[in-house]
């Protein structure tokens, strides 16, 4: 495990891949999932909060895929983990959504540039999910998504959001690149 907020941990986690297989590894799947959120309104946010979101959520992704791309093999995918978020204005989130909607814009661009060899590059966005980052979600916003989700009017799953994320890393997505999916039972429609 690695602090993605500093510059060389993407080098320490391949280091220990290189240890751990004996030799150059070859990779074939990148899910960059680690992410931080902040409930903070523009007026408080400071420079340090700033680096604290944009260090992990935007600085760790790109660091982290930089430091994949020798490895990585032709035909091979890159998932990137983001949020409904990046998509809406939600009040004091200014730095969570801001971070994700700079991860779409770095999927775009990595499916072009990567795409020559068959790699692919997409994102996932997950809507409502119960899991351990939502308990820091201010209540009512959560349970108005659940009130406006199409399926069922529940939170997601992360099994249902890691089935998406396992449907890209496999060869039937081949011809999908630089998409953003929604895993949000129709809450966000795109």
């Amino acid at each position: 495990m690695a602090d993605l907020t500093k510059v060389d941990s993407p080098d320490k986690i391949v280091q220990s891949i290189k240890d751990l297989r004996g030799g150059d590894p070859k990779i074939d799947i990148l899910v960059n999932n680690a992410g931080v959120e902040m409930n903070k309104k523009l007026g408080d946010l400071t420079a340090q909060d700033f680096a604290h979101v944009y260090d992990l959520n935007v600085r760790g992704t790109l660091l982290m895929t930089q430091a994949v791309l020798p490895y990585l093999q032709p035909h091979s995918r890159i998932i990137n983990i983001g949020s409904v978020a990046s998509r809406v204005g939600f009040a004091g989130f200014s730095l969570y959504c801001s971070s994700k909607a700079a991860l779409e814009g770095l999927t775009r661009v990595w499916a072009v540039e990567l795409g020559g060899n068959g790699t692919t590059v997409n994102m996932v966005n997950p809507g409502p999910v119960d899991s351990d980052m939502l308990k820091s979600i201010p209540k009512e916003i959560v349970e108005k998504q659940k009130a406006e989700t199409p399926v069922e009017k529940r939170l997601g799953t992360t099994e249902e959001v890691a089935d998406i994320v396992a449907w890209l890393a496999g060869r039937d997505s081949r011809w999908v690149t630089g998409q953003t999916i929604s895993a949000s039972g129709g809450w966000a429609l795109y």
